[in-house]
């Protein structure tokens, strides 16, 4: 089983790693007139970013095109599901960003490094 977003496999698996990073949570403090010390007010948990990298192979410049713009598509506002090669499942991610980086001729086609950021906006 490969990477996949909503189902469909729109990365290739080489070179693709994930950082996500830790739940956070949110607190307010505040000095109140005669206490000593401070009131703490818990907020509730915050959402935590995972940023994913990788490079996508195509064997020629349209074929690339089609692959960025379905990666794209996936900037909607919405929250989709990824699912690693290893088995772990990431839901409640909004794609914030895409960001094609470097792009180089590999082989038979042409290479393009990416990045992505989600917000995993619950578990």
């Amino acid at each position: 089983m490969g990477v996949t977003l909503d189902g469909q496999a729109v990365f290739d698996e080489q070179e693709l790693t994930l950082a996500v990073r830790s739940p956070s949570r949110a607190s307010l403090q505040r000095s109140v007139a005669g206490l000593d010390g401070v009131l703490s007010i818990d907020l509730g948990a915050r959402p935590r970013q995972v940023r994913q990298t990788g490079v996508l192979r195509a064997a020629g410049r349209a074929a690339l095109n089609a692959r960025l713009e379905a990666i794209a598509a996936f900037l909607d506002g919405r929250t989709h599901t990824l699912t690693t090669a290893d088995g772990r499942t990431y839901r409640n991610l909004r794609l914030d960003s895409f960001q094609p980086l470097q792009e180089r001729t590999g082989g038979p086609g042409i290479v393009v490094e990416y990045e992505i950021v989600y917000t995993q906006l619950g578990e």
